[in-house]
């Protein structure tokens, strides 16, 4: 397949913001995923000592397919930059270049290293070496075009709050799954049943390979591609959702007939602002709210099904 980079070079001085206000507006055009260059970024100390090349500029980049609509997704991404730079002050300008699958999939592989993203979990790029601290968890990861890293705000809160709440012997559904990095971390954590769901065939793919990979045995897990409906087993223990705030209050009715009384709902993606929308829909299915977490203006919430 073929792919149309979109490489968005900002200037702002408050980086982390310009970066998921991008990011976002990617995510509005059907972009899973985006990868973020830093010219300032560098591997913590002794992470391994592969080769890193910096980029120049600070930038967001997205991929779109190469098809007939990509042209209209293009100028949507446009007008939404011009918006951010009259709402935002973020300067920006695309850059775009045509790209074949297994090219992307090496060009942004040289800025993905072992992270620890919560008390005991450390996320571990295949292609990277690492040796492991005593208590460490290490999930081994190859997003492929999946994207999930592991290293977004969004992703490291699910796993913290998964990581606070799960129980052993728990049955896990992961709405969204990605790369199948909750599934895996759930998995570490001692689940007992794994299933994930995911609108992209890709992403399913990507997650089999990376549950096996980590040596989660398939009877363990199950993985479908479609929405909610897809999914008619027996309730869960925990449900997560890693997506962005309007699909996580479009997904909200089908959580009652999912989830265990006593059930756990943690959801992520959410920014500041649309937080009081998603907790009055939460509430609305008969949520209690539980927790919630903050990183880099990034939410999640966990409620309990009473």
């Amino acid at each position: 397949m073929k792919w149309i980079e979109s490489k968005v070079i900002f200037d702002r001085s408050d980086r982390q913001l310009a970066v998921d206000l991008i990011s976002d507006a990617f995510y509005t055009l059907g972009v899973h995923g985006v990868v973020v260059e830093d010219p300032e970024a560098q591997p913590s100390e002794g992470w391994g000592d592969d080769p890193v090349f910096r980029p120049k500029h600070h930038a967001v980049i997205g991929f779109f397919p190469e098809n007939e609509t990509v042209a209209g997704q293009c100028r949507a991404l446009e007008k939404r930059l011009a918006c951010l730079n009259e709402t935002a002050g973020i300067r920006s300008r695309v850059v775009y270049r045509h790209i074949d699958e297994e090219d992307w999939a090496e060009s942004w592989k040289a800025f993905f290293w072992p992270e620890k993203i919560s008390k005991t979990i450390v996320v571990k790029p295949t292609w990277r070496s690492y040796r492991a601290a005593a208590g460490e968890t290490v999930l081994e990861i190859d997003p492929g075009m999946a994207f999930g890293t592991g290293t977004h705000p969004t992703t490291r809160l699910c796993i913290n709050l998964v990581e606070t709440h799960l129980k052993k012997g728990d049955r896990v559904l992961d709405i969204g799954t990605g790369s199948g990095i909750l599934l895996i971390a759930a998995a570490k954590l001692g689940a007992g049943r794994l299933v994930g769901i995911d609108i992209d065939p890709v992403a399913v793919d990507v997650a089999r390979k990376n549950l096996l990979l980590n040596r989660v045995d398939e009877p363990v897990f199950t993985l479908h591609t479609g929405t909610l409906a897809a999914v008619r087993e027996e309730p869960f223990d925990l449900i997560v959702a890693n997506i962005l705030s309007e699909v996580i209050v479009d997904l909200l009715d089908d959580i009652p007939r999912l989830l265990k009384k006593n059930g756990l709902f943690i959801c992520s993606g959410l920014v500041e602002n649309n937080k009081p929308q998603v907790r009055s829909a939460m509430a609305a299915i008969g949520l209690t709210f539980l927790a919630e977490q903050s990183l880099e203006s990034w939410v999640a919430l966990a409620g309990r099904l009473l």
